[in-house]
């Protein structure tokens, strides 16, 4: 991969009091939380939804907030920090504003996957989805990279080929749907990318992969700072480019994947979060990383919580809300970078 420098992709973001706005970001993201976990069918006060959520409230609620809802809400920030530190990880490592785990088809190729694994396979314990889908994300990533590549990898061209080959694996998964009719209903909700019927166990199973990954990604901050410097540049620091990239960039695929396994392709969240993390703090990973975790979880956060009041009983799939924004901001990215 060849280093792309642009004005417009550095960090040249707003970087006054960073770890103050990181506090205001958590801030938000714990009132919506318990804003979320009040709305949907059935509406439950908010002095209520606290009470039985800390477990001393009266306990007409305390079945659909505690089984029902918080799972779900747990699940949203679990998604949206995997998918979010991801794409920050792969826009950094590659050095492209138009990367991201839907774009360059990480979500697609688990997608495909792990439909094979549960339509295909359902006597397989679930448990395995997590290692499934990182298997098929990383095909995906490698395929994408070689066929980009042509003395270096521009941003449009990376586009341009992860978009087919997500088109090539979207396929795969559709004659899996057609193929197998009787989970097709469980595919459809999977498939859109939703947290609905999302369990404490899926949680409990997801949450160690995301959160080793996410501290071995912090981890890797200051390398990553030096790699956005240049491949000259980092290496005259003493940093092991090739080695780092390649371990930085199965990080990313092993977040994208493992959320992937337990929610579907809600899409477009790893592509926005890390642009709007950036505007706020900067470029440096230190910060931008957990930053980037807090977006994604706001954007999950808020998708999943308004497909559950915009025409309740029914409920629309977060990633269906993420994709009608992330589409249009995909496109103003390819306008706004269609000189590279």
């Amino acid at each position: 991969m060849t280093a792309t420098t642009t004005t417009a992709f550095d960090s040249g973001a707003r970087t006054q009091n960073p770890w103050v706005k990181l506090y205001i970001l958590l801030a938000i993201a714990v009132g919506l939380t318990l804003y979320s976990i009040g709305v949907g069918a059935i509406r439950v006060p908010v002095w209520e939804t606290v009470q039985t959520v800390f477990g001393v409230g009266s306990g007409k609620f305390d079945y659909i907030i505690q089984q029902y809802r918080m799972p779900r809400i747990a699940m949203a920030w679990i998604v949206g920090t995997g998918l979010a530190v991801s794409g920050t990880m792969i826009q950094g490592v590659i050095r492209n504003p138009l990367a991201s785990p839907e774009i360059i088809g990480i979500t697609a190729g688990a997608g495909l996957a792990s439909a094979v694994l549960l339509l295909g396979m359902p006597e397989v314990s679930v448990q395995f989805l997590p290692f499934v889908s990182f298997l098929g994300g990383l095909i995906a990533a490698a395929l994408v990279y070689v066929l980009a590549f042509k003395r270096g990898i521009s941003p449009a061209r990376l586009a341009l080929v992860g978009i087919a080959v997500s088109a090539v694996f979207t396929s795969g998964i559709d004659y899996l749907m057609t193929s197998f009719p009787v989970q097709l209903d469980l595919a459809l909700i999977w498939l859109a990318g939703s947290l609905w019927a999302r369990s404490w166990e899926q949680c409990i199973a997801i949450a160690p992969w995301i959160l080793i990954m996410f501290v071995g990604c912090l981890m890797m901050a200051h390398k990553l700072d030096v790699l956005a410097l240049g491949d000259e540049q980092a290496i005259g620091l003493g940093v092991r480019v090739e080695p780092t990239r390649l371990l930085a960039l199965a990080m990313a695929v092993a977040l994208a994947g493992a959320s992937v396994a337990v929610c579907g392709t809600i899409g477009f969240v790893g592509l926005m979060a890390p642009h709007m993390a950036r505007r706020l703090v900067g470029g440096q990973h230190h910060i931008l990383l957990p930053t980037a975790a807090l977006v994604g979880t706001l954007l999950v956060l808020i998708a999943d919580t308004l497909g559950r009041i915009i025409s309740p009983p029914v409920e629309v799939p977060a990633g269906v809300i993420t994709s009608i924004v992330g589409g249009p901001y995909f496109i103003y990215l390819l306008y706004r970078h269609r000189g590279w």
